[in-house]
């Protein structure tokens, strides 16, 4: 149904070509709403053109007053200049960091200053008000290795400091540590808020960091002078502009399948995300060029291409454009795909969207995928297999499928990704890093899903809703079975019944989702009603099918522990749960929210409050509230919504999803409805 089309496509899209563009683009320093993504954006805009290819930039207001949805925006931001000397002691001085030798030596968006001169105050992370206690900030710069915002805070906001010397480094064991980018800047920047008292700051490398830490606190214990520092920063926040760069391979109608790379990120960001978007220019090639020679038909629907400034320019675009919106069937989004993996520590992933916006999208791109899984023989030749390493992993955010994908928005977009990536984030995310194997292979999967996507009719929605039953069946077998695994070993026949009766709900989640995913079909072939409602039927006669298999083997298991049924012990709800069933959330407006842009709308004591709480509690908020806002329907109560996400990510946190409901209904971005709870 696909393969030939693959083969095509594959033979044409070239991994080098994507790299040379990956070459253009690094010239830029992309930060998001700046000349240099401008400058980016209209240089592709122009190659794009070249092709014959519509183009347009598309630019949207970038200040501090500007709302797209729940996406708070923020001003445009340039600069040109920015260093910092260590000028005493005098056999001690040297340059630390130079904007004109690497970007990401300033933490961006820093404010400007003019030939500062002072001292350094050590601090470890800088997050908690009590390391302050004693120390004189006012005027001074802070050396830290935790969060900026929070540090800017407490140390300049609160105490006056002049600005903030970053030596931090993200660690991701196994794959890497701090110890393991020792000349390696991390990007960092600020992010300003109306009534943030703007500051300055430079990055400098763990090495050096180091040696500046011991150099300081061995001259504080000599009781020798401070360090001197000089500081300059050329720069300056405006009212500017935010672009989106678009690009339409017509259809023959009006609905669309939408691709996005984000091309924001400091100069170089090689493959994050300077591979995505070069993947995407290499797809607009490779179908432009197959068009023109008749290799491929004008397809049924377009192809849009959108080349965003990460997150914030897919709130942009779509707020901008509310009528494309319910024309867009379907996604997937580029982000890191370029990696060399042995340099880098990556795996290529696809990423399913949330389970709130089932599809048929994750299960194509799977079964698409597995075409590609060959080049490597085992040793006696009879099998072949992929001589990189990849997964599938479900939702979990952090790019911009997370605002497409969000029910309310309603485009199912999968992403494709190669991570973890040791020089995420770092100045070490250079051309060098990228391989144009793979890029080669994401970006003609990528190619491939699109245009089949976009010419998708009847035959194909047949073969495709066969496909995703296929996969629905073999995920209800591996679910259930490792239920079943677990559960054989329980010593308590009351503790097997619950087992059951938690695998009865999953099973009619997993049911539910199924229909859900079958009925997306429709997209792709309207008038095939009768081929989603047999396939739905089919999956609620898998679902209970599956059940009955291992029925037996549950009761089997509880009568050998002494019990006598499947309905597991009474269990009181906690009062968590009992709160949750009295609370309606309501969104006020479409898309997802993040709760950080946010915060500084409250004042300074809810703020410490609600930051305390959400360190506490970071591991579960990070996985669950994402989910669990997309779930929100008006209708929905947060008990249900705390069932839901538990048979969608594992996890039970009544508490946690209370509270950050509480928490948007005080920030503003969603509504609470109290309710009666519903008699059991």
């Amino acid at each position: 149904m696909f393969k030939a089309l693959q083969e095509t496509i594959m033979a044409e899209y070239s991994g080098q070509r994507a790299k040379n563009d990956v070459a253009e683009i690094i010239q830029f320093h992309r930060i998001q709403a700046s000349p240099g993504l401008r400058a980016a954006a209209h240089s592709l805009c122009r190659k794009l053109e070249e092709m014959g290819i519509a183009a347009e930039v598309l630019s949207y207001p970038a200040n501090d007053r500007t709302s797209y949805w729940g996406s708070r925006q923020f001003q445009e931001w340039e600069a040109t200049a920015g260093a910092l000397h260590l000028v005493a002691p005098e056999d001690q001085a040297r340059k630390l960091a130079d904007y004109s030798e690497s970007k990401t030596a300033l933490i961006q968006r820093s404010a400007p200053v003019k030939d500062w001169q002072g001292e350094v105050v050590l601090l470890e992370d800088g997050e908690e008000q009590a390391e302050y206690e004693g120390l004189d900030v006012a005027g001074k710069l802070v050396m830290t290795r935790g969060d900026i915002d929070r540090v800017r805070e407490l140390a300049v906001t609160q105490r006056g400091a002049a600005g903030i010397l970053f030596d931090g480094m993200h660690e991701q064991p196994p794959v890497y540590e701090r110890i393991d980018h020792p000349d390696l800047l991390r990007y960092t920047s600020f992010w300003w808020r109306p009534g943030d008292r703007p500051c300055w700051g430079f990055v400098v490398s763990p090495r050096v960091g180091e040696q500046l830490r011991k150099l300081i606190k061995s001259r504080r214990a000599e009781g020798k002078p401070a360090l001197q520092f000089t500081a300059s920063v050329a720069s300056r926040p405006y009212d500017g502009e935010l672009e989106v760069l678009s690009a339409l391979i017509p259809g023959q109608t009006d609905d669309e399948v939408v691709l996005v790379a984000h091309l924001c990120h400091p100069q170089p960001s090689a493959n994050d995300n300077g591979s995505g978007s070069a993947a995407l220019v290499e797809m607009a090639h490779t179908l432009s060029r197959l068009l023109k020679e008749g290799f491929l038909a004008r397809p049924r629907r377009g192809i849009r291409l959108l080349w965003v400034p990460e997150m914030t320019g897919s709130f942009a675009y779509l707020a901008g454009n509310p009528e494309r919106i319910p024309h867009m069937v379907a996604g997937v989004n580029l982000d890191m795909v370029g990696e060399n993996q042995e340099a880098c520590g990556s795996v290529f992933v696809i990423e399913s969207p949330p389970a709130a916006m089932a599809s048929f999208a994750p299960d194509l791109l799977v079964r698409m995928r597995e075409e590609l899984l060959t080049g490597a023989k085992s040793p006696g030749g009879s099998a072949s297999y992929a001589p990189f390493r990849h997964a599938v992993t479900p939702f979990s955010g952090g790019s911009d499928h997370y605002v497409f994908s969000d029910p309310s928005v309603g485009v199912p977009m999968p992403m494709l990704i190669q991570w973890p990536d040791k020089y995420w984030h770092t100045s070490g995310d250079t051309l060098d890093k990228v391989d144009a194997r793979m890029l080669g292979i994401i970006g003609g999967l990528a190619t491939t899903y699109a245009y089949f996507l976009a010419n998708a009719g009847d035959a194909e929605a047949r073969w495709l809703g066969q496909e995703m039953a296929a996969c629905f069946r073999a995920r209800l077998a591996r679910d259930v079975q490792a239920v079943v695994t677990d559960a054989l070993v329980l010593p308590d026949a009351g503790k097997v019944a619950l087992s059951w009766q938690r695998l009865e709900r999953q099973m009619t989640f997993l049911v539910d989702r199924c229909r859900e995913a079958m009925a997306t079909l429709l997209r792709l072939a309207p008038t095939e009603t009768s081929l989603v409602q047999g396939l739905q039927d089919d999956a609620v006669q898998a679902g209970a099918a599956e059940l009955a298999r291992v029925r037996g083997l549950f009761e089997s298991r509880i009568r050998e522990l002494g019990g006598a049924s499947l309905v597991p012990p009474a269990v009181e709800p906690s009062e968590w749960d009992l709160e949750a069933a009295t609370w309606v959330p309501e969104r006020k407006f479409p898309g997802p929210v993040a709760v950080g842009a946010h915060m500084s709308r409250l004042g300074a004591e809810d703020r410490e409050k609600w930051r305390k709480w959400l360190k506490e509690h970071r591991v579960e908020y990070g996985a669950t509230t994402t989910q669990a806002d997309y779930w929100v329907d008006g209708r929905r109560s947060v008990a249900e919504i705390v069932d839901l996400v538990e048979c969608e990510t594992g996890l039970r946190c009544p508490e946690v999803l209370v509270e950050h409901f509480h928490l948007l209904e005080q920030l503003g971005l969603m509504g609470l409805r109290q309710v009666q709870p519903q008699a059991a």
